[in-house]
């Protein structure tokens, strides 16, 4: 588990906020969702023989005895809650959620066990344009935020029919080399030979990139939607590159899968993931209902906007109230609500604890404040304050107190 210290903090706060308000602009609203649910929900969705459920998940038993999991993704919760709340019932939603999920993984760097995600998601829409709004909001995103290292992989995994012929042919050719499959690719082979695809051992990659390819096999209505996504996708200029072997690592995928890789952050090339999951509605006992979204790895995001020389706009405060003598400090509290009433926004510090003027004068220095405001005796015996600046070469004056806050509201301004 990972702490995220004040340091950093700023920059998520800031990150969050510009995905909010690009997801919004597309008519996308927030659904807050619970840590816990019942195991049996993630077994069913993202199915049993993957990593995530074999390995994984922290699941545990309740006092009633019932089996828990503290969430590992949020996709099959949106789900969840979309059919216990009758949100899918003759309706189409769009929504996202973000938090906290968790996976026992081995930590690295952009990798914890309590990691958190940026997810969303629409439930109800058919067609290839939902899927290229979902990647040409995410590729806003970057251009928002400056981000340029990285690249759009993706592929079609087609119906459950053509990938049942696909299946067939994989087990062929994985059967016909399977002296030199590792242990888990042998596990897998009968269960689900797609999941071999998705191996992370070296060893694997050269038999990996020799087998059959998806797009092959593919049913006519999953090649016109495919097709349809890659016309969507130019003509919105986005750039992409299909990669046959992209499967995803998790069992609910269909026809369109898509993620977003970079080089900037070492091994951990995947910064936001994502595809169709017709079926899993259905699945979970709901009726057949497409849906397609992505997911985003804050923690990868974070990563990837600093390597790219991402800076989140400083959050230090506006004015710094410096107050020394008998009877300021009192007026100096009333001082400062009067400015965060009168002045939108502003970030006012107070100097606590006392001290002499030039120790609270270090400490509005440090504060990084634009203006530390400077209240003596003498200022308020004449009902006036003074007003240096810290970060130009503009002069010191004084103001009247009950015309501070139009001074600083035209100043920021």
């Amino acid at each position: 588990m990972n702490d995220i210290l004040p340091e950093v903090s700023g920059t998520w706060q800031y990150l969050d906020s510009v995905v909010r308000e690009i997801v919004q602009s597309y008519g996308y609203s927030e659904i807050r969702l619970p840590l816990l649910e019942y195991t049996e929900l993630f077994q069913r969705s993202i199915g049993e023989v993957t990593d995530i459920v074999e390995k994984e998940m922290y699941t545990f038993q309740d006092r009633n005895g019932e089996s828990l999991t503290l969430r590992p993704e949020a996709t099959a919760s949106v789900v969840r809650a979309g059919m216990t709340n009758g949100l899918l019932h003759n309706q189409r939603q769009k929504l996202w959620t973000s938090g906290p999920m968790f996976r026992y993984e081995k930590p690295q760097k952009g990798r914890y066990r309590q990691f958190h995600q940026f997810d969303v998601e629409a439930l109800g829409y058919e067609g290839p344009d939902v899927d290229a709004e979902l990647i040409i909001m995410s590729a806003r995103l970057w251009r928002r935020l400056g981000i340029s290292r990285i690249e759009l992989q993706i592929n079609s995994l087609g119906m459950p029919e053509s990938r049942l012929r696909y299946r067939e042919v994989l087990i062929e050719y994985f059967n016909s080399v399977k002296n030199k499959l590792d242990e888990d690719s042998i596990r897998r082979l009968e269960q689900n030979p797609l999941r071999i695809l998705d191996s992370k051992n070296p060893d694997m990659q050269a038999i990996v990139e020799a087998a059959p390819v998806m797009l092959d096999y593919l049913d006519e209505a999953s090649n016109e939607h495919f097709e349809g996504l890659k016309s969507l996708l130019a003509a919105a200029d986005v750039e992409y590159t299909i990669n046959p072997r992209l499967v995803r690592g998790l069992d609910y995928y269909s026809r369109t899968v898509f993620e977003w890789v970079t080089d900037a952050l070492g091994s951990q090339g995947a910064v936001c993931s994502g595809g169709r999951y017709d079926g899993l509605v259905e699945k979970l006992g709901g009726r057949p209902t497409p849906a397609v979204g992505w997911a985003m790895g804050i923690e990868r995001f974070v990563d990837l906007f600093q390597a790219c020389g991402g800076e989140a706009p400083a959050q230090n405060a506006d004015v710094y109230v410096v107050a020394v003598g008998e009877g300021t400090q009192e007026r100096a509290f009333t001082l400062a609500e009067e400015l965060r009433d009168g002045v939108d926004g502003m970030q006012v510090a107070m100097n606590l604890g006392g001290g002499s003027f030039k120790s609270q004068m270090k400490r509005a220095d440090k504060s990084n404040a634009l203006y530390a405001l400077i209240l003596g005796e003498q200022e308020l015996s004449e009902g006036r304050i003074g007003i240096k600046p810290l970060r130009s070469n503009e002069e010191q004056e004084s103001v009247a107190l009950d015309e501070l806050a139009a001074t600083l509201k035209e100043r920021f301004n």
